[in-house]
């Protein structure tokens, strides 16, 4: 008889990892022990062991002798790495943060943003833009589609006060992401909305992202000339 081949830490790792992301445990919930991990999966403890050291140190988890493991109050913590919190990232560098709603409101998505969301057809979602200022000044432009089937919750929020940026990366993990950058030259409504000149060179960071097939939002980012983007490890 052969046997079933027993899962690698990196695989039970990124299984306990979406059911963090999905909400099967939630911001602050005890996880089951290791043990009976080890017994879920069919693997040794040894390979929960690892996979939770992983989780750990990547801050979705918090382990505690004799305490157990928790998934930690922010789980996201990793993705305001990936995607940053605009306001964080002002502040920062020391600059005085600034926001403006500019519009808002439900639109059908154009054929280019339905196919970047996965969308079968065309569908009416929400539409946000707004910008984030450094020092009274234009910093980021952001033209953002968000589906309100997978995030209802934003419905609720004042976007007049708090951005989408912020409130998504806090309150909707994801389990995917599509990360695009590229150039344009700046249009009439691009350059007034950031004050600059017509014509003048920008940088776009372009973000999709999903939690399993669900779409959450495309956003598109536009950059003030002079911007710098950091990562660091």
């Amino acid at each position: 008889m052969t046997r079933e081949p027993r899962l690698s830490w990196k695989e039970v790792r990124d299984q306990i990892k979406t059911s963090i992301l999905d909400r099967t445990y939630s911001p602050g919930d005890k996880l089951p022990r290791d043990a009976d991990i080890a017994d879920q999966f069919g693997c040794a403890r040894s390979t929960v062991q690892r996979a939770m050291r992983d989780l750990s140190d990547a801050g979705l988890v918090e382990r505690k002798r004799k305490g157990g493991t928790r998934v930690r109050v922010d789980p996201v913590t990793r993705a305001t790495v990936d995607i940053p919190i605009t306001r964080r990232e002002v502040e920062k560098r020391g600059s005085v943060y600034g926001y403006h709603l500019i519009d808002r409101g439900f639109f059908k998505t154009p054929p280019e943003i339905a196919g970047k969301l996965e969308l079968p057809q065309a569908t009416e979602i929400l539409r946000v833009r707004a910008l984030h200022l450094a020092d009274h000044k234009p910093h980021i432009y952001e033209d953002r589609w968000i589906c309100p089937d997978t995030v209802p919750g934003i419905l609720e929020v004042d976007l007049s006060r708090e951005s989408a940026n912020e409130w998504l990366v806090m309150n909707k993990p994801y389990t995917r992401c599509d990360l695009r950058f590229y150039a344009i030259s700046a249009t009439e409504d691009t350059a007034a909305t950031l004050d600059i000149k017509t014509g003048s060179a920008l940088l776009v960071i372009e973000r999709t992202t999903w939690i399993g097939t669900a779409p959450i939002t495309l956003v598109k980012a536009y950059t003030a000339p002079g911007y710098e983007l950091l990562t660091s490890n």
